[in-house]
């Protein structure tokens, strides 16, 4: 919300912000007034489901982003419910909704929480206009145009809005193609023999005949851009989304593919039947800023606090983040799992090396408390700082769901001189001790350049560096889209190595994910013995939680894989649903914990492997239970889950 403010302050316009309202009337919406120009509508900095629900469904006790971080300041579906008392405030309002939760929103979308398909977020919470992803340009654009009198309804041309708009409406100029042409969700057809030899009959002379002028290679890919570029490709609709898995896994795998801004097209969802038939707009995504942009809207006079009316409150984000830099946006890894993509976007953006170290200088003079140590030189991504396409015509024009899998893409530049460059003239400011680096780290980019390994390890770790190879398993490595478990371990030699070379007694901490799709329980019991050789003992586990709009998440409701082309008899992706079943996949990563020992006894059993139950060194737990710890009943495990009910 800083960043809003401050960019739209910077444009000449006055913002005023209503933190965290009382949303059980409209009252607290009218704090401000009438807005001249619009309502401008998010849930935060996190979604606000995912912020307030474990992976199990259950309550958080406490939110890190409120003040002392005290729970249920806002609402479940927190853009809806605030968008609502908008309208009920000041009916006559324009209502912009964004950032985070309203983008991986924007068409029908399978909600986790309620375990349905909900309709895109732009019918139920009536707003007039979305902005997806990072909207500075058209927020800025949107601004001045209201500004200049344009009715919200007449602005139908900005890149990464989406709206409501009658049925089968089109711009002059445009056509509309069904997504099931393009990606046809049907039969599978073998694709022909490009090696087949096949005698050809020439064509005979026809007399009526007229010379025709050749085309060249050129105008044809301008017409094709062209044609591209007023084309929108019309999804399944919510009704059909909702009740047929296979086009609910087109839909999802058809938004992914028309994510690349250099190439995307226009998307149209249908939502109703009949006279209340309605279709939801989505244009193509944002263009990326470039590094003047993001110094600019980086280089905004923040006051890095918050705000004087929380006083003394601590807020646990803010504490968290208040010494770190965020370097760049995007990320290239394409994880199934992640939100990254459907917000940022793959296109990786860049901050000049001034704008970062005129930050760092801002946080020493001007941060109260610092000592010193800035706690994070990052972004979604550790060291994919500079880092693009070799190519900005092979950019604009591929599709790969993913720059580094299932190998790293040999016109992706890995370089990471840059960002060594970088740290080196962080660390040498004056009045800075340390700068760490704490974003998550593609490992497999990092071993291509082992002077990068040597700087982060020698200078960058504060003893522990986490990385995420999420599973050592093929099967669900494959669904995640990371990594084989290969890259994991040369990075590991590297790290030792070079924390030896240091003098520094340093530690890798994996991240592992639980319960994922294609993910087996003779997967997790692999896990778990690589686990227990390695000497590792987790803290912290992640289950996966399916967030709207991701790849892994269409898995999960589906049962199908939207990585491939999707079809009735395609590939089968085995899925964990029942709540039992989760917990003893968490119970793997947690080997160690006494409390999870019968749990684990009990399934070991059921799988055949009770030679796996002993005190040998070999033996995955015990056959005794510590007295004061916790039993439970015999699970009812499966290795793959039952036939979905129709």
């Amino acid at each position: 919300m800083a960043l809003v403010g401050r960019l739209l302050e910077a444009q000449g316009f006055r913002v005023g912000i209503i933190s965290q309202p009382d949303w059980h009337s409209a009252a607290a919406f009218k704090a401000l007034g009438k807005p001249n120009l619009f309502f401008g509508v998010t849930a935060g900095n996190m979604d606000s489901m995912v912020n307030r629900y474990t992976s199990d469904r259950k309550i958080r006790s406490d939110d890190a982003y409120t003040p002392n971080a005290e729970p249920n300041k806002r609402p479940d579906r927190a853009v809806i419910v605030y968008a609502q008392r908008c309208r009920e405030a000041y009916s006559d309002s324009s209502i912009v909704i964004g950032s985070i939760e309203a983008s991986l929103r924007r068409i029908a979308h399978y909600d986790y929480w309620s375990d349905k398909v909900r309709r895109a977020i732009l019918p139920d919470s009536k707003a007039d206009l979305l902005l997806f992803g990072n909207a500075e340009r058209a927020l800025v654009e949107l601004a001045h145009r209201l500004a200049k009198g344009v009715p919200i309804a007449e602005i139908r041309d900005l890149r990464g809005t989406a709206f409501m708009v009658p049925h089968a409406w089109r711009p002059d100029g445009w056509e509309e193609v069904d997504s099931t042409v393009v990606d046809t969700p049907g039969a599978v057809h073998a694709h022909p023999d490009p090696y087949a030899m096949k005698t050809e009959t020439p064509p005979q002379a026809n007399p009526g005949t007229h010379p025709v002028r050749l085309v060249s290679r050129a105008e044809r890919l301008a017409q094709h851009r062209n044609l591209r570029a007023h084309t929108a490709v019309r999804l399944p609709s919510y009704e059909q989304v909702r009740d047929d898995p296979v086009l609910y896994a087109h839909a999802s795998r058809t938004l992914h593919l028309e994510s690349n801004p250099g190439n995307a097209r226009a998307l149209i969802q249908s939502h109703g039947d009949g006279t209340g038939q309605r279709d939801v707009w989505l244009n193509p995504p944002p263009l990326p800023l470039t590094t003047p942009e993001m110094d600019y809207v980086y280089g905004l006079p923040y006051a890095r606090a918050p705000h004087p009316a929380y006083g003394s409150a601590k807020i646990p984000a803010w504490e968290m983040i208040r010494h770190s830099v965020n370097i760049m946006r995007g990320c290239f890894g394409g994880c199934t799992f992640c939100s990254i993509t459907e917000h940022e976007g793959r296109i990786i953006q860049s901050r000049s090396e001034e704008s970062v170290l005129h930050e760092i200088e801002a946080i020493r003079d001007k941060t109260p408390g610092f000592t010193g140590v800035i706690s994070d030189l990052g972004g979604p991504t550790a060291n994919m700082y500079r880092m693009a396409c070799k190519s900005k015509a092979i950019e604009s024009s591929c599709r790969r769901l993913s720059c580094v899998f299932p190998d790293i893409c040999e016109n992706l530049n890995t370089d990471h001189a840059p960002l060594i460059q970088l740290y080196r003239k962080a660390r040498a400011l004056p009045g800075i001790k340390k700068v760490l680096v704490s974003s998550g780290l593609r490992y497999d980019l990092a071993v291509r350049s082992p002077e990068y390994v040597k700087e982060l390890v020698t200078h960058h770790v504060g003893g522990y560096l986490k990385i995420a190879p999420e599973h050592l398993e093929p099967g669900p490595l494959s669904k995640m889209m990371k990594p084989g478990i290969a890259s994991y371990d040369k990075f590991k030699a590297m790290f030792e190595k070079f924390s030896k070379e240091a003098g520094k007694e340093q530690y890798l901490i994996p991240y592992f994910i639980a319960a994922h799709p294609g993910t087996s329980d003779e997967d997790m019991l692999n896990l778990a013995l690589w686990l227990k050789r390695n000497k590792f003992r987790l803290d912290q586990v992640q289950t996966f939680l399916p967030t709207p709009l991701a790849l892994a998440t269409a898995m999960y409701h589906t049962e199908k894989n939207p990585l491939r082309k999707v079809t009735a008899g395609s590939e089968s992706v085995a899925v964990i649903r029942s709540g039992r079943q989760r917990r003893i996949h968490k119970a793997f990563l947690r080997y160690h914990d006494p409390n999870n020992w019968p749990l684990l006894r009990e399934a070991l059993r059921q799988m055949g492997r009770a030679d796996l139950i002993g005190n040998g060194q070999r033996q995955l737990i015990p056959a005794y239970q510590p007295a004061g710890t916790t039993t439970t009943r015999k699970p009812q495990l499966r290795s793959q889950p039952p036939p979905r009910k129709s």
